[in-house]
């Protein structure tokens, strides 16, 4: 039940609720930048860029890669609609180190059938996935 100091976030991924409890806070990236939602926060809806997803609870931090999806704020409530979110134990490091190289590599070979939005995406989304291990 959300409160003048908290509110509630339910993360939902296509298999199903991700998380879903009372945070007094919680950052992520969007297209247009780093934010940090408060209870209180005016209504308004964002679009995901690959991160790190920091949800504040009364108990201590949780952190998880966020890759991709669209947030709706209201001020007792947020909802993620995410593509993918990933704990760090769900994470295999040696996966997405290889992810992170084949999409340097992509990037700085720069052949003419690549994607380089997509590359770059991919970039993002194995970095995320390092982060959140350390």
């Amino acid at each position: 039940m959300a409160t003048d100091t908290s509110f509630t976030l339910r993360i939902i991924e296509p298999e199903g609720v991700f998380y879903e409890g009372e945070a007094r806070m919680v950052e992520f990236n969007t297209t247009e930048g780093e934010i940090g939602v408060l209870p209180g926060h005016i209504p308004m809806t964002v679009i995901v860029s690959p991160g790190i997803l920091t949800i504040h609870e009364e108990a201590g931090e949780k952190e998880a890669a966020l890759h991709a999806g669209f947030v709706e704020i209201l001020p007792d409530r947020v909802t993620i609609l995410a593509e993918i979110a990933e704990w760090p134990q769900e994470i295999d490091k040696a996966r997405a180190q290889a992810a992170l190289d084949r999409a340097r590599e992509r990037l700085t070979k720069r052949a003419p059938e690549t994607d380089l939005a997509r590359a770059q995406t991919a970039l993002m989304r194995a970095m995320a996935r390092i982060q959140v291990l350390r």
